[in-house]
């Protein structure tokens, strides 16, 4: 898990430079709708669909994990494709990344108070904290470091270090599916509509909220694709991991969302594009 991460967050770190992270300050109204969306909003709809849908605790847990997992790497690429704000979709991850350092435990233990009781709260442990400081930032800082001494050698690493993410990705998924295969389609048929509903409503706030505060389209798209892809390989490794949640039936809502959200990403973009097509 953690060398998945690593990786992950090393070629996010190849697209990054400082002038990113400069871009909260020069672009604060976009950047604050996008994190309000995700931090705020994101956890009162999943709690409410994982209410609606009576998941069982554990698979409640699981999707309320995913839902304060920062946005996934992956969201740049699909805002390329759909012609989104791609700078705002870098930044958003970086901050929403080391912003979810201290917001998920917090999101994590009421889920877990909610849902399962007393007595099982996860706690925001400072070793824990630098454990994720570790596998998220510095390999951040490190593909940064290799972008600005070798420009030209990180863009040749970008695509193939993408490729291995998502390889890895891939086998984190088939990992868990593996390990819980004597339930994955009952837990499929639990949990599966409620991920899908959660996946559609994500995009839709992310969409429709910038644009009622009269953002840019290509903000709204950009805020969209990173409201709607979340960093489904983190949540897995927090809920599997045996020094954290150490529940491996928490993990199957982030699998199956991870399943599920390249599909409605890749259709969230052509809509988008069609109707801006027609409009032209």
């Amino acid at each position: 898990m953690p060398i998945a991460l690593g990786v992950i967050m090393l070629g996010l770190g190849l697209s990054l430079t400082l002038e990113d992270f400069k871009r909260v300050v020069l672009m604060p109204k976009p950047v604050f709708v996008g994190l309000f969306c995700q931090m705020l909003v994101l956890p009162v709809v999943c709690f409410a669909i994982a209410t609606g849908f009576d998941l069982p605790p554990a698979l409640a847990v699981g999707l309320m994990l995913l839902s304060a997992s920062p946005g996934g790497a992956t969201a740049n690429l699909f805002s390329h494709l759909a012609k989104g704000d791609v700078a705002l979709n870098v930044t958003l991850t970086a901050v929403n990344s080391v912003l979810s350092l201290l917001t998920l435990p917090f999101i994590v233990n009421y889920s877990l108070v909610q849902f399962m009781g007393e007595g099982k709260v996860l706690p925001l442990q400072f070793d824990k904290v630098i454990q994720v400081f570790a596998i998220v930032l510095v390999p951040v800082a490190i593909g940064m470091f290799v972008r600005s001494k070798k420009p030209a050698g990180a863009a040749s690493l970008e695509k193939p270090v993408k490729i291995l993410s998502a390889v890895f990705l891939l086998l984190v998924i088939a990992a868990t599916v593996a390990k819980e295969r004597a339930h994955v389609v009952e837990y499929f048929q639990q949990v599966g509509l409620a991920a899908l509903a959660f996946n559609l409503v994500s995009m839709a706030v992310g969409y429709l909220v910038p644009l009622v505060v009269r953002l840019p389209k290509r903000q709204a798209v950009a805020i969209g694709m990173e409201i709607g892809i979340h960093n489904g390989t983190l949540a897995i490794a927090i809920a599997s991991a045996p020094t954290l949640l150490n529940n491996s039936a928490m993990a199957v809502p982030p699998a199956v969302y991870s399943l599920i959200m390249f599909f409605t990403a890749a259709a969230f973009g052509y809509l988008v594009n069609r109707g801006t097509t027609r409009a032209a």
